[in-house]
């Protein structure tokens, strides 16, 4: 595998062989990465008397949570030990030979949060907005403000195109084509279907 360079992520955007939607600024396309905008759509965990959060049960989790829209000019205050998902503002597009991850920014680590979980790996053939499990490690509330680059997209090419990339008709791909955060789709898992 080969992480792309700027001059092929130019040219495969040009292409069209990778989708970013939109690119607002040349400057967000780094010597090996994509800069990542921050969208206006947050989920977070109510805070409610449960004993847990059973993942069998999709309804369950989605009433845990609650969405918050952040209107323009204001900020999301995520504090110390919150959990909240979001989306990038950019939508993104990827081949069936082409898979990518996402890392924070080290200008938002160093404010001691985190920009994904484990959700750091895209499949080929993913096409959406990009979820970010964002959580504050540090010791004091940060204000994240909707278009603000928060993370960074790293392409890599794959030795060959994936047989059933993600969003094949024979993929259980739960998240293809979100547009916003989506709560845990875990119970479509196969192994929990039993």
């Amino acid at each position: 595998m080969a992480i792309l360079s700027d001059k092929t992520i130019r040219e495969y955007l040009d292409d069209g062989k990778i989708v970013i939607n939109p690119i607002i600024d040349e400057k967000q396309i780094q010597p090996s990465s994509v800069d990542m905008r921050l969208g206006d759509e947050f989920k977070v965990f109510k805070v409610i008397r449960k004993a847990y959060i059973d993942p069998k049960d999709e309804e369950e989790i989605a009433s845990c949570m609650e969405e918050i829209k952040v209107p323009e000019g204001d900020a999301f205050i995520i504090h110390p030990n919150e959990f909240a998902l979001a989306t990038t503002a950019e939508y993104v597009k990827l081949p069936d030979d082409i898979v990518a991850r996402v890392e924070g920014r080290s200008s938002i680590g160093r404010l001691g949060v985190t920009m994904h979980v484990t959700a750091g790996f895209i499949d080929p053939g993913f096409e959406g907005n990009i979820t970010l499990e964002i959580s504050n490690i540090g010791a004091m509330p940060v204000a994240l403000y909707p278009g603000q680059r928060v993370c960074q997209i790293v392409f890599e090419t794959m030795t060959t195109p994936s047989e059933l990339p993600y969003g094949h008709p024979d993929r259980n791909s739960k998240y293809m084509g979100q547009t916003k955060p989506e709560s845990s789709r875990v119970k479509l898992d196969y192994e929990l279907k039993k």
